[in-house]
């Protein structure tokens, strides 16, 4: 497995950058990652990422944009907005959680 260092914190991550063990995940780690999209997390931007981690550790998979409306309350277009382009993919990679099923 590939391991990649930022801001002095080494990880392990797959072929396509998600992170590989869900204990190297911290909230400053996403806060350094967000930097790498342009965003700068704040509490709005955290709680799906929560939420997520939660959910993943409950059921063993990560959440769809679907689950974390229906189960986790969030609107959708407030997801798009806080993370543009493609949300689940983005929260995934943030909250340290492998990609969503039915991402590309």
């Amino acid at each position: 497995m590939p391991t990649n260092t930022l801001n002095g914190r080494s990880f392990e991550v797959d072929g396509e950058g998600f992170l590989t063990r869900r204990d190297d995940w911290s909230e400053e780690l996403a806060s350094d990652l967000a930097t790498l999209l342009d965003l700068e997390l704040d509490a709005q931007h955290l709680a799906p990422l929560r939420f997520m981690r939660e959910d993943s550790a409950t059921t063993g998979v990560t959440p769809t944009l679907r689950r974390m409306q229906t189960v986790g309350g969030f609107d959708i277009k407030d997801l798009f907005a806080l993370y543009p382009g493609k949300p689940a993919k983005k929260m995934a990679w943030l909250a340290g959680l492998p990609k969503p099923v039915g991402c590309v």
